[in-house]
């Protein structure tokens, strides 16, 4: 899955053609919107996306840019736990996708309180967000962990849910802290240990205390979120969903 050099491309006029352009142009996009770069390029526009991240954590466009080139070894990781895991390795192969035109909202609004389908709703609606914000992938070379990356982006709504998070910042650090020990990505250690910089003092000794500890063990305790097919789950209970995955209850 990887991209790869297309020898249909025209050689240079000494019938060689330079390196740069061997290496640049002779690669091809692997699904639409890749842009293929190579390892310097990935390290600047991961250096410039941190520090623009690090600035204002609202950037979503920064923060997509960050995680996708410094997720180079926990993507596969990841990519590894849904291969080999039943739920898993079936979301790989059917490829869903989370967006409102896949969501049947109308039926989600009609499921009891409390279950998975009927909480994502009111949180969506709560807090004025929608799935159809989240980026599509750009710099992963290789689609299938193009597919990883954009499967948790969409399920991370789902994990506000699940650990009873707001969207503010003290909600988005402890589900980054959540996110930070099960997936390894990089982007979510920065989040997690940057985040709290903007917060009072009040909610920093809350932070310390009661929710960072909580979300570091639920983490550590639960089992792979990226193998939940939670389109299928939608009415199962969110308590019910918690304890399956191994997720303590929010303080």
């Amino acid at each position: 899955g990887r991209a790869r050099p297309s020898h249909s491309e025209p050689r240079g006029r000494d019938g060689r053609g330079g390196e740069e352009e061997e290496e640049m142009e002779g690669w091809h996009q692997l699904y639409p919107g890749h842009i293929p770069t190579s390892p310097l390029q990935k390290a600047l526009l991961a250096a410039a996306s941190a520090v623009m991240a690090l600035y204002d954590p609202y950037r979503h466009d920064m923060v997509a840019v960050l995680g996708e080139t410094t997720g180079c070894l926990a993507l596969p990781n990841l990519r590894d736990k849904m291969k080999n895991h039943p739920e898993g390795h079936r979301i790989l192969r059917e490829r869903p996708r989370i967006r409102l035109s896949t969501l049947d909202t109308a039926r989600l609004q009609g499921l009891p309180d409390g279950s998975l389908g009927r909480e994502y709703v009111r949180f969506l609606e709560d807090n004025r967000v929608s799935p159809d914000t989240r980026m599509p992938p750009k710099f992963v070379d290789d689609e299938e962990l193009a597919y990883v990356i954009q499967r948790y982006r969409e399920v991370h709504d789902l994990m506000h849910t699940l650990l009873g998070m707001p969207t503010n910042m003290l909600g988005e650090v402890v589900v980054k802290w959540f996110e930070a020990v099960q997936t390894g990505l990089p982007m979510c250690v920065l989040g997690a240990a940057f985040g709290p910089v903007r917060l009072s003092t009040r909610k920093l000794q809350v932070l310390a205390t009661e929710l960072v500890p909580w979300a570091i063990r639920s983490g550590l305790n639960a089992s792979c979120v990226l193998n939940v097919y939670y389109e299928q789950r939608w009415e199962q209970p969110v308590e019910s969903l918690r304890e399956e995955l191994g997720i303590f209850p929010p303080p």
